[in-house]
């Protein structure tokens, strides 16, 4: 029944497991909506609450499900950098391809956010695209050197990228490499990483 869909949203948001499996039982849509389009699945992955993601998985939900802002489930899951959560959503069917509003896959926030081991889960686990490109321009590697902090994250996220075959010379809309980025930075260690590449 449509009226326990609001029970389910807000059990998804808090995460709790229990509740959202009373909500659904009572007749609750595993793909209800809240005023933003978000799916109990996407808030549940939002707050990182597994136990709550494992119950709407288990009972149909999509992973793919974008709201407004066009973010899904899965593609939070780059934004968080839980990896615990990419892997309950990974038997799913989540869509590698699927794009946030910035035109990026899950592995480009996650480089810039210097999400490690989610970077290293989602190279090694999934078929994600290393150098796909954004709307901006940006490949993974790009965003970890542009908006990262050069920091021993952003040196291990670009090491791991680099590993799985990231293209270092790929450069942006204006014809600037991660290497160029890092020497305007002052990113020593990155630089050493690119120019070892």
């Amino acid at each position: 029944m449509d009226d326990q869909n609001p029970r389910l949203l807000e059990a998804a948001r808090l995460g709790d497991a229990d509740e959202v499996r009373a909500a659904l039982d009572a007749g609750a849509r595993v793909e209800a909506r809240d005023e933003e389009l978000r799916s109990p699945l996407l808030l549940a992955s939002l707050g990182s609450h597994v136990r709550a993601a494992q119950v709407l998985v288990a009972s149909g939900a999509d992973p793919n499900a974008q709201d407004r802002r066009h973010d899904s489930a899965w593609l939070v899951t780059g934004v968080t950098g839980s990896v615990a959560m990419m892997r309950v959503l990974l038997p799913a069917g989540h869509d590698p391809t699927l794009r946030n509003r910035f035109g990026g896959i899950s592995l480009i926030p996650a480089s810039e956010r210097g999400h490690v081991e989610y970077v290293r889960a989602v190279l090694r686990e999934t078929d994600a695209d290393v150098d796909h490109v954004n709307d901006l321009g940006w490949t993974a590697l790009l965003e970890a050197v542009i908006l990262g902090d050069g920091g021993p994250r952003h040196q291990e996220i670009v090491q791991l990228l680099l590993a799985a075959g990231a293209v270092p010379g790929l450069p942006d809309r204006d014809g600037v490499t991660a290497l160029g980025h890092a020497e305007r930075r002052g990113f020593g260690e990155i630089v050493t990483l690119l120019r070892a590449a």
